[in-house]
C-alpha cells in the first residue's frame, strides 16, 4: 500500500509510484505510435481518412466510460470491505486479549499459561489469515507462537487459520471446565472468537470469488477496440494533435481498467492492495505488550512510500 503526503501539485504530473502507468504504458505507447502513424498518412494523403465527427465516439466514450466506473466502483468496494474487515480482526483481536487478561486470574501458574497460550494463538491466526489470504508460506510467522505439541496436526491442516481458530475453542472450553471464569464471561470471549471466524470467512470469500470473468472480458476489450479505433475517427478533424488526445484518452481508460484490476484482489503485494503484513504486525505488537513481554518486533515502517 502507498503511504505517502500528497505530493507537489506539479511533482504529482511526474510520481510513478503507486501509479498505474508502469502497467498500461505499452498500450499507451501502442495507441500514440498508432495516432502518429494515421496523422503522417492523412498528412501526406488527405483523402486516407475521411470525417466521421466526434459525435460517434463521444456516445461510445460515454458507454465505456459507464462500465469502468461501475466496474471501478465494485473492486473499490471490495478493497474497502476488506480493509474492514481487517480493522474488525484487529478490534477482536485487541478484545479478546483484554478479556483474557482482565477475567482470568494471573495469581495462578495455570491461569498464567492459559492466558499466554490464548493470546499467542491470536497472533497465530493473524499471521495464518494473511498468510492464507496470499497463498505464501506461514510457518516462519506463526511456529514460535503454537505449542510444539500442535506443530504436526497444523502441518496437516489444509485451512491453517481455521485450525488455529479451533485450537482456541478448544483451550476456551478448557477455561470452562476448570471454572476459571463465569459461564458470562465465556459467551463474551465465544463471541469474539466467533467474530474473528467471520473476518476469516469473509475474507475467503473476496479472494475466492472474483468479479464476473465475461464482464471483465467485455470492459477488457471494449476498452481496446475503442482507443484503436479513436485516432480513426480524430486524425481529419484535429490533425497534428491526434496524438496527444488519443494518449491521454487511452492513459485514462487503459488506467480505469488496469486499476480496477488491481482493488479487485485487495490482499496482494501489489502498491495499491492492502498492506497486511504491517496490519498483523501492528496485531502482533499490541498483544505482546498486553502480555508484558519485552522482546517485542519494531513496526513495520514504509520503505519509499510503501507499506507492505
Amino acid at each position: 500500500m502507498i503511504v505517502r503526503q500528497k505530493p507537489h501539485r506539479f511533482k504529482i504530473f511526474f510520481t510513478l509510484r503507486g501509479s498505474i502507468i508502469p502497467k498500461i504504458y505499452p498500450q499507451v505507447l501502442l495507441v500514440t505510435i498508432l495516432s502518429t502513424l494515421i496523422t503522417i498518412i492523412q498528412h501526406w494523403r488527405p483523402d486516407s481518412f475521411p470525417y466521421y465527427g466526434t459525435a460517434t465516439f463521444t456516445l461510445l466514450g460515454i458507454a465505456l466510460s459507464l462500465f469502468l466506473g461501475f466496474r471501478n466502483n465494485a473492486s473499490y468496494q471490495r478493497w474497502w470491505e476488506a480493509r474492514g474487515l481487517w480493522g474488525q480482526l484487529v478490534y477482536d483481536s485487541r478484545s479478546l486479549t483484554r478479556q483474557m487478561l482482565s477475567f482470568i486470574d494471573a495469581n495462578t501458574e495455570t491461569g498464567r499459561d492459559i492466558q499466554r497460550s490464548m493470546v499467542h494463538l491470536t497472533i497465530a491466526f493473524a499471521h495464518a489469515v494473511r498468510h492464507r489470504l496470499r497463498n505464501t508460506s506461514p510457518w516462519q510467522d506463526i511456529e514460535r507462537f503454537v505449542d510444539p505439541k500442535h506443530h504436526a496436526s497444523m502441518l496437516q491442516a489444509r485451512n491453517l487459520p481455521d485450525y488455529l481458530m479451533r485450537l482456541m475453542g478448544k483451550q476456551l472450553g478448557d477455561i470452562r471446565r476448570q471454572g476459571l471464569v463465569s459461564d458470562h464471561i465465556i459467551q463474551n470471549i465465544d463471541e469474539r472468537l466467533t467474530s474473528m471466524t467471520i473476518v476469516l470467512a469473509a475474507c475467503e470469500r473476496i479472494h475466492n470469488t472474483p468479479l464476473p470473468f465475461a464482464y471483465m472480458l467485455l470492459v477488457h476489450r471494449t476498452t481496446y477496440l475503442y482507443c484503436i479505433m479513436l485516432p480513426f475517427g480524430l486524425v481529419a478533424s484535429l490533425g497534428w494533435a491526434t496524438p496527444l488526445i488519443s494518449a491521454v484518452i487511452a492513459y485514462a481508460f487503459f488506467g480505469l481498467d488496469a486499476l480496477s484490476e488491481e482493488l479487485e484482489e485487495p490482499f496482494g503485494f501489489a502498491a495499491n492492495q492492502l498492506p497486511l503484513t504491517a496490519l498483523s504486525r501492528t496485531i502482533e505488537i499490541n498483544l505482546l505488550e498486553a502480555l508484558g513481554d519485552t522482546d517485542i518486533p519494531p513496526d513495520i515502517t514504509p520503505i519509499n512510500g510503501y507499506l507492505p
